[in-house]
């Protein structure tokens, strides 16, 4: 397999206008190198679809046929705006997708039925966009990634499988440098369509990537590169023009929302770099993700919301051989991650962030002792290369926090990562002074 391909993934910003879907089809033409282009649904598009969903299954028919008219008539100002010689074409994808939204919730809701209904954004997107590159006379091949994208009983991607297929249909045009999929839909061990959660594309372009052993992974969205904290709360962040494989995924991982918490794994296992680019400032250096190790050591701060601390206490069982093999069976037993865990002699206390099974957990580990259950908390995650070896980084981050509550803290579990759990409500106002702590006069922006 020719290592020369590219993969480019553009999220739902990137594609959310026509006038920005005209740049994505810029940008894929800069230069001849052979890419696999990943395309999100219109911005939009999927929190429709998951209304139109709920909607569904609360059996509010009037209220669904309302969501699917509104949804529609977007899509026909989209299509006025974009194609004009290809404008009946993309009609006939419309109404044809539109059709099936209805027929899905014409009939009893289930959740077969919903992934497929979550599908069609994705579908849409794509096939407008391949009669969009028609009309301006590029080549290009759609592929689906229905065909392509699977995962196994336990919810795994299948990347092997993936490049067994994927290979000949590239082989098979040698005379085409582009190949138009979607991203986040897939089928799962039974056949059926699936995906692989919201934010999903990122993810489709880092396993597509891996699949063929591309030459590099571009991640195309409405920000320049991952920051050093949340631009959306922290005022003067600036992008990091470098992180390792290790650093990235823990600030995805720990709530960065610019990428997909699954996209780093299958970039590094290939050694694949991973850039983080900006389509509306296409000049803008953003953030290369790779084995390089960087300079410096506190890179950025993340936090992540909804998450949920569970404490077990128990001074009888705490100690007793096999106790926390047991506690984590059960969290096992309903598949659910845990994220933090710190233990005491008398308690143990975890965080998850999934309340879907928190009853039926609650009720299996008060088996083993005293459970008490603190919601509405964040996990606020210092990342960096080789932090926790870091003299006097932690009393400088409490220090920081000042009198903020701290509900736990995990230290030495990685090399790369600190992480405090905080009640939400003062998330702000921690992530505010870490920076000011931690930053102010530690780190300026290259180039300064």
């Amino acid at each position: 397999m020719n290592n020369k391909i590219k993969v480019m993934k553009f999220g739902g910003t990137s594609v959310g206008a026509p006038d920005r879907m005209r740049q994505v089809a810029n940008l894929i033409q800069a230069d001849n190198q052979p890419k696999i282009v990943v395309l999100s649904a219109l911005s939009g598009t999927t929190n429709s679809l998951v209304a139109i969903g709920d909607s569904w299954k609360a059996m509010k028919t009037n209220e669904v046929a309302q969501q699917i008219q509104r949804l529609y008539n977007h899509y026909q100002r989209f299509l006025k705006g974009l194609l004009t010689t290809e404008y009946s074409s993309g009609q006939a994808v419309v109404d044809l997708h539109f059709d099936q939204i209805k027929k899905l919730t014409a009939v009893s809701y289930n959740r077969s039925s919903n992934r497929e209904l979550l599908a069609q954004g994705e579908l849409m997107s794509t096939k407008l966009f391949s009669l969009y590159l028609k009309e301006i006379s590029v080549k290009a091949e759609l592929v689906p990634a229905l065909d392509l994208v699977s995962l196994d009983e336990d919810g795994e991607p299948e990347i092997e499988l993936m490049g067994e297929r994927l290979k000949p249909i590239i082989a098979s045009h040698p005379d085409c440098h582009l190949f138009i999929t979607q991203g986040y839909i897939c089928r799962n061990h039974l056949g059926e369509i699936d995906n692989l959660k919201r934010g999903g594309s990122d993810y489709t372009a880092s396993l597509l990537g891996a699949a063929i052993e591309a030459s590099s992974i571009e991640i195309w969205t409405d920000i320049d590169g991952m920051h050093n904290n949340d631009p959306r709360i922290v005022p003067d962040t600036f992008p990091l023009e470098a992180l390792s494989f290790n650093e990235a995924a823990e600030l995805a991982y720990f709530g960065a929302k610019i990428l997909h918490p699954n996209t780093i794994w299958p970039a590094q296992k290939y050694d694949i770099p991973v850039r983080l680019l900006n389509t509306m400032v296409p000049e803008a250096k953003g953030t290369t993700i790779s084995s390089t190790k960087t300079s410096g050591s506190i890179k950025a701060i993340a936090a992540k919301d909804s998450i949920i601390a569970i404490k077990i206490k128990s001074s009888r069982m705490l100690l007793a051989y096999g106790f926390m093999r047991k506690v984590f069976e059960i969290f096992e037993q309903f598949k659910v991650p845990i994220d933090m865990i710190t233990t005491s002699e008398v308690a143990v206390s975890l965080t998850i962030d999934d309340d879907e099974h928190l009853t039926a957990l609650v009720t299996a580990l008060e088996g083993y002792g005293e459970v008490a259950v603190d919601k509405n908390m964040s996990i606020v995650c210092i990342v960096g290369d080789l932090i926790s070896e870091e003299i006097g980084l932690i009393k400088k981050a409490l220090r920081s926090i000042g009198d903020q509550p701290v509900r736990m803290i995990s230290y030495g579990g990685s090399r790369n990562n600190i992480s405090i759990l905080v009640p939400t409500s003062t998330k702000k106002e921690v992530l505010l002074s870490l920076n000011q702590g931690l930053f102010q006069a530690e780190q300026v922006p290259a180039g300064d």
